[in-house]
């Protein structure tokens, strides 16, 4: 069977002084139980993977791996997105959203039976702000972490932060068996030593182990027998393989050698057939044409109203047409499912086109549309969306020259604002509608278009006021006014969000779609 829905992320229902109440073998499906409970399950994805230290990953396999090792401060659970929940433990906040309190719930433990304290909180956070070199880092910005005592710690922010108990629930900023971590090398700041023994061990409180990881190849969790939390594992072992082409995934997942695949496209599950469930959502990741509004670099396209021709020029609805089961179309800078979106996208105006194209100055030059062919999002190739825009855009009286080259070619321009059109991707660094604001002039993708905060000061101030909102109304308020904002002028075109489709064996239930962590490994369990 398909399930196809939204998932709404993150839309923090946080109110002043909140409570939150609270395979055989190891590499094949060929073993795997069909009980209530216990065997293994295989699953393949194409790895994102960098190690098994929460406070140094920041990637998607990872966080799908330590999400089911470690456990965090809150979390989200099952399909509900929006609020985030109590996982070690219960939250309040104080009226200016400055002031967060977290208590330990009760007869909380480590993998190794000793109890999760305040120390474990406190250092675990602290780690992570500590190491400097950590992709991770940016996370713990401008918070601090303080002991109140053993079962409580209070992160602070000088400005108000609702979304804080959102960045909380990042797999990065698990919680740490602080004894054993620094039995192994573990420090608050750039001295930590403790990457290799938590690659080949773990110290966490999830319903699974760490067994083995191999970077390439495969990592292997195990049931953690001392789990007392919400989420009890629903198989003995799971197996996380390394697969990158989707095409292998699905012919693994038909065969029997695997129980789920992770990166099928719209068109693979379409065809899956009887015997499997497939989960089909929109994703958080948006791809989007940049504009430069640099005239060193963008010459002839660096005008608002040219980044207004294209806008609608595009027909958005037949570039849909190539993203498949899950996709949808993009109604602005902040995806649908996200507070704050818009209700509906830009719909093609050719007359409003052409009148903009005439009074941009553009007089027919060539245009190189560069973007990177070597990284599908959401089995979404960039090279026959390129194909169509530049057709649109034709007709539109553009003239486009398609430049595609690999992701590590083509990043290093688009970060350091060297490309002058070009189609990419962008994704939320956590679930919270504050992740797309920057696309706002003078913030970092803006900055990436050429698009200083003097060039646009009124959107550069509703980036401020969502910014510094200290309720989920005025909040809310705020993304929707810089969401419209950005969609009626910038040098941003989004086109489309594409889907996430995740199949497995229909003998697996628990199929679900989480933003952070793309499957949720503790759901799973067989039928």
């Amino acid at each position: 069977m398909a399930r196809s829905y939204r998932h709404a992320v993150a839309a923090l229902a946080v109110v002043t002084a909140l409570a939150l109440a609270g395979c055989s073998g190891g590499n094949s499906a060929a073993g795997s139980s069909g009980s209530a409970s216990g065997g293994s399950v295989v699953v393949d994805t194409a790895f994102s993977l960098e190690t098994a230290d929460p406070g140094r990953n920041y990637v998607p396999t990872g966080n799908m791996v330590l999400h089911a090792i470690y456990d965090t401060l809150l979390t989200f659970q099952g399909t509900d997105s929006t609020t985030p929940q109590p996982d070690l433990a219960t939250m309040e906040q104080n009226a200016d959203a400055t002031e967060f309190t977290f208590t330990i719930t009760d007869g909380r433990t480590f993998s190794d039976g000793s109890p999760v304290t305040a120390d474990d909180v406190v250092f675990s956070l602290q780690r992570v702000a500590g190491i400097t070199d950590s992709k991770a880092n940016f996370l713990m910005a401008g918070i601090t972490v303080t002991k109140v005592d053993d079962k409580t710690v209070k992160l602070t922010t000088a400005t108000p932060s609702l979304q804080l108990p959102a960045i909380v629930t990042n797999p990065s900023l698990s919680i740490l068996n602080s004894k054993v971590v620094k039995e192994h090398g573990g420090t608050t700041d750039a001295t930590d030593a403790a990457k290799s023994w938590l690659d080949a061990n773990s110290a966490g409180s999830g319903p699974y182990t760490l067994q083995s990881l191999d970077l390439t190849q495969q990592v292997v969790m195990v049931k953690n027998d001392k789990y007392d939390g919400a989420d009890k594992a629903g198989y003995d072992k799971i197996v996380v393989r390394n697969v990158s082409q989707s095409s292998t995934q699905l012919t693994n997942l038909q065969g029997g050698d695997s129980n789920v695949a992770v990166d099928l496209s719209g068109d693979q599950v379409k065809n899956l057939g009887s015997g499997f469930t497939v989960d089909s959502a929109a994703s958080a990741e948006t791809l989007f044409l940049l504009i430069n509004q640099d005239k060193n670099v963008g010459g002839v396209t660096a005008t608002p109203k040219f980044a207004e021709a294209v806008r609608y020029a595009l027909d958005y609805d037949k570039l849909l047409e190539l993203t498949g089961s899950g996709s949808v179309a993009a109604t602005g800078v902040i995806p649908p499912m996200f507070p704050g979106a818009n209700k509906t996208g830009v719909t093609q105006d050719l007359a409003k086109s052409t009148a903009a194209l005439a009074a941009s100055g553009y007089n027919g030059e060539e245009i190189k549309l560069q973007f990177p062919n070597d990284t599908p999002v959401g089995g979404v190739e960039f090279t026959p969306l390129a194909e169509r825009v530049q057709e649109q855009l034709k007709t539109a009286g553009i003239n486009v020259t398609l430049a595609p080259a690999p992701f590590a070619t083509e990043v290093q321009p688009y970060v350091k604002a060297q490309e002058a059109f070009s189609l990419w991707f962008w994704g939320p660094d956590y679930a919270d509608s504050s992740s797309f604001l920057p696309f706002g002039p003078g913030q970092k993708v803006g900055l990436r278009a050429g698009w200083a905060a003097d060039a646009a000061p009124d959107i550069a101030a509703m980036v401020t006021k969502a910014t510094n909102a200290t309720s989920v109304d005025a909040r809310t308020s705020a993304f929707s006014d810089f969401a419209q904002a950005m969609q009626q002028s910038g040098p941003f075109v989004p086109l489309v969000v594409p889907g996430i489709n995740l199949a497995s064996s229909d003998k697996v239930a628990g199929l679900e779609y989480n933003v952070t962590w793309t499957l949720d490994l503790r759901s799973l369990h067989a039928k």
